[in-house]
Order: C-alpha cells, then sequence, then structure tokens
C-alpha cells in the first residue's frame, strides 16, 4: 500500500511539475502560447495513442478498450456542451475564468479519477512492475497537463499562487482515487484497462477540440504544426525509455 501511495502521488505531483516553469514567466508571446499549446496536444496525443491504448489493449481487450474510449470521450462532450460557451477575445468570463480555461480545469479534475484508478489497481495487480509502468506513463502525460493547466489558466489572468493551487487540487485528485482504486482491485480488475481508456478517450477529446484549434487561431499555424510534431516524437521517446 505504502508504495503505491507513494508511487500515485509522484504521479499526480508531476502535473504541478509541468506547471512550474509558468510560474517563471511573466508573459508569454501569443506565437510561444500557440506552439506550447500545439506541443502538450502533441503530447497527449503520442501518450495516448502509443501509451494508455496499447497497455489498455493488453489489460483487457477490444471491447473494453472501445468502451472505455467511448465513455471518455462522450463524458467530455457532455462537460464541453454544458459550460456555457463566451467570447475568450473579447473577455468574457465565468467565476474568473474563460470557457476554455474552465474546461480544461473540469476535463483534468475529472479524468484524473480513472488515472488514479488505473495506478491503483495497477499495483494491487499480480504483474511485477505493472504499478511502476504506469505511474510513470501516467506521471509522463501529467507534465504537459499541468502544462496545458497553466497556460489556459494564464490566459485568464489568474493569480500564480491560485494557478498553482489549482493544478495541485488536480493532482491530489488522483491520489485520492488511486487509493480507492488500490482496495478495490479485486474486485474490478477489468477497470484497469477502462481507465486507461477513459484517460486516453478524453485526452484525445481536449487535444483535438481544444488545444489543436486554440493554437491555429492566432496566425501561428506553421509554427504550432511543427511543435505538435515534436511533443509527439518526445513523447514517443518518454514512451520507449520507459515503457
Amino acid at each position: 500500500m505504502e508504495t503505491a501511495l507513494l508511487g500515485s502521488f509522484i504521479s499526480a505531483m508531476a502535473t504541478v511539475l509541468g506547471a512550474v516553469p509558468i510560474l517563471f514567466i511573466k508573459q508569454l508571446s501569443e506565437k510561444w502560447k500557440d506552439m506550447l499549446v500545439a506541443f502538450t496536444a502533441g503530447i497527449m496525443v503520442s501518450a495516448s495513442m502509443f501509451g494508455l491504448i496499447p497497455q489498455s489493449l493488453n489489460e483487457s481487450g477490444l471491447p473494453l478498450l472501445t468502451l472505455g474510449l467511448l465513455i471518455g470521450i462522450v463524458s467530455l462532450d457532455l462537460i464541453e456542451k454544458n459550460i456555457p460557451h463566451v467570447d475568450v477575445e473579447n473577455g468574457s468570463r465565468i467565476g474568473g475564468f474563460d470557457s476554455k480555461a474552465l474546461l480544461v480545469l473540469v476535463a483534468l479534475f475529472i479524468h484524473n479519477i480513472p488515472e488514479g484508478l488505473s495506478t491503483g489497481f495497477s499495483y494491487a495487480s499480480a504483474s511485477e512492475g505493472l504499478g511502476t509502468m504506469v505511474a510513470v506513463a501516467i506521471g509522463a502525460q501529467n507534465m504537459p497537463e499541468g502544462l496545458v493547466l497553466a497556460v489556459f489558466l494564464l490566459r485568464s489572468n489568474v493569480g500564480k499562487l491560485k494557478l498553482l493551487a489549482l493544478v495541485t487540487l488536480t493532482g491530489l485528485m488522483e491520489v485520492v482515487s488511486a487509493v480507492v482504486g488500490y482496495f478495490t482491485a479485486s474486485y474490478v480488475d477489468s477497470l484497469i484497462g477502462i481507465g486507461l481508456a477513459f484517460a486516453a478517450g478524453a485526452m484525445l477529446f481536449i487535444a483535438y477540440k481544444e488545444l489543436i484549434p486554440e493554437s491555429h487561431g492566432h496566425g501561428y499555424e506553421r509554427p504550432s504544426t511543427y511543435s505538435f510534431i515534436v511533443g509527439l516524437i518526445v513523447m514517443i521517446y518518454i514512451a520507449h525509455w520507459f515503457g
């Protein structure tokens, strides 16, 4: 249990680590914001396609992989539809956040639940080393998630202390759900694969629906495209080194 707690905590805090660079930057140009968003989108797509989805397929098979992906995508779609759309360029806000920042915050908070469950299930499984591998994989993707959230909160002019607190809160949700997953693994082993697939579906929805369009909305499509590809390649290397 101690190993599971430590692994899930380190994995979750990778979200905070990803947000740290933003704390030392007073202002980002529109070009760099778009490139960072595209870079993180590339990492999310790569982590989903080369990390989470293959692992889910190995754990649970194609039917449950498909189910988890669809649940993740539909869940994020429902969240997106129920967050009122505002004019981001004109500074309209919902509770101090623009609509995209609020969507990313809620989305990461929710899909950290199955990620934490997956970590807990993995540590409780009979497969030696599975917990560490899953924690490393999820931690690797948590870093760009934290960066994504920090970038969007920065766009909303959220204070840096509040920004760090919000990013930390999304990470801690993963620790709580990891504990739940650890204690329920003996009864619902199939949720390991579903949880990984859910996380993959959620990230693919965020990347395609929000991040890629956001990175192409200010006239920097070409550098953003290259940044997306670099992010994708970086995550392939991470998966190769730690997979």
